[in-house]
């Protein structure tokens, strides 16, 4: 235990399997989350996230592998023996009591003092700003307001762990925005080690400290939000986080390509040369440079586009790039609305862009499938 708690570990999972008669749920996973972090499984639906949460609540064993909290091996332990609260994506609240019984309801199983009781539930609804409804039912609320008691629910007996089954998934956008803030704040508070099953990348990119994508019971990467984005260890992990252009390439030498019979300097990989791979780049690393920039730049990056379409999203315009240098690629690039304004950018004209070395990436040409969504 002592070990555990100088590593500052506080849930290990090894070598965890889980086999549903011959479907194979979860392959070999082994993790460490650290006390206090935030982790987010991130992945399409039926890629195994949902089935570990499970495993690590007890609610469905593992079939093999060891789970350890806290110095503790819990891997056996019923869902009571084990120390964590969940909050579900149905919020799970019994409707026939008040929003004080709710948050009260593990409280009363503890044997605490009816003045206790009373004091924490206070407590919790004002930490989750709801304190004038504590004598309202569930149904009289909205579901914004039954998710943060939901939250109040879970973390009322101080659990040294949380668990977050989507819990924003059944709301509306601009609640989803709100209180994925809200929840992240208040895991900051409390400190405590949190564990939140999505599918929705922008709620991982935004709340997680850490990032666990997985796809067919297997971890892809884990990583910070930003090196999950910008480092991708695999093509499923590049196309499913954000977007990606993605063309056929040749490695040219380990740090280029050639794409359409240009060779364009790229990210370092270890491709041989003339072995057949996929490039790849984001389309907010696309650099807008205007009409002729081609013919004025010693740029060996830079290439010709037509601009064949453009969607505005508010912040930005989505621009669909048509370019007869770049393998006939049909590009996606995000620029800048003061990009778009500086430079007089219009459908049908022909312009030059940059893919930057820094954003150029090589990938295997290998099958790359997603779970069933």
């Amino acid at each position: 235990m002592d070990k555990e708690a100088h590593s500052g570990c506080y849930l290990r999972i090894s070598g965890v399997w889980k086999a549903f008669g011959d479907f194979i749920a979860l392959r070999d996973i082994s993790l460490d989350i650290k006390e206090g972090e935030f982790v987010c499984f991130l992945g399409p639906s039926g890629c195994g996230k949902t089935t570990l949460l499970r495993a690590i609540a007890g609610l469905d064993p593992q079939s093999r592998g060891t789970i350890v909290q806290n110095g503790a091996d819990i891997s056996r332990l019923p869902p009571s023996g084990r120390d964590f609260g969940i909050v579900f994506q149905s919020y799970a609240l019994f409707p026939n009591l008040t929003v004080r019984r709710n948050v009260a309801y593990g409280l009363e199983n503890l044997g605490l003092g009816r003045d206790k009781i009373a004091s924490r539930v206070n407590e919790l609804l004002e930490l989750v700003g709801l304190p004038d409804q504590r004598d309202k039912y569930p149904a009289q609320l909205s579901g914004g307001q039954q998710q943060r008691i939901a939250l109040a629910r879970a973390i009322a007996t101080s659990p040294g762990l949380l668990l977050l089954d989507e819990p924003l998934s059944a709301l509306d956008a601009k609640v989803r925005v709100r209180l994925r803030h809200e929840i992240k704040e208040l895991q900051r508070e409390l400190g405590v080690t949190t564990v939140m099953v999505t599918h929705d990348q922008e709620e991982a990119l935004s709340m997680a400290d850490r990032i666990v994508v997985m796809n067919h019971g297997v971890i892809e990467q884990v990583g910070a939000p930003t090196e999950i984005y910008r480092n991708p260890a695999s093509l499923f992990v590049a196309g499913f986080i954000g977007e990606m252009n993605q063309v056929d390439a040749t490695a040219a030498s380990g740090t280029s390509l050639m794409i359409g019979g240009k060779t364009y300097q790229c990210r370092a990989h270890d491709f041989a040369q003339g072995e057949s791979v996929l490039a790849a780049i984001r389309p907010d690393d696309v650099i807008p440079y205007g009409s002729g920039f081609v013919e004025q730049s010693e740029d060996g990056n830079c290439i010709e586009v037509l601009l064949a379409d453009m969607e505005f999203l508010g912040s930005f315009w989505r621009c669909h790039l048509e370019s007869e240098d770049f393998q006939r690629a049909d590009l996606i690039a995000d620029f800048s609305v003061n990009a778009v304004r500086r430079l007089s950018l219009e459908v049908g004209q022909t312009i030059s862009v940059g893919v930057p070395e820094a954003g150029l990436m090589a990938f295997a040409r290998e099958s790359v499938t997603v779970a069933d969504e």
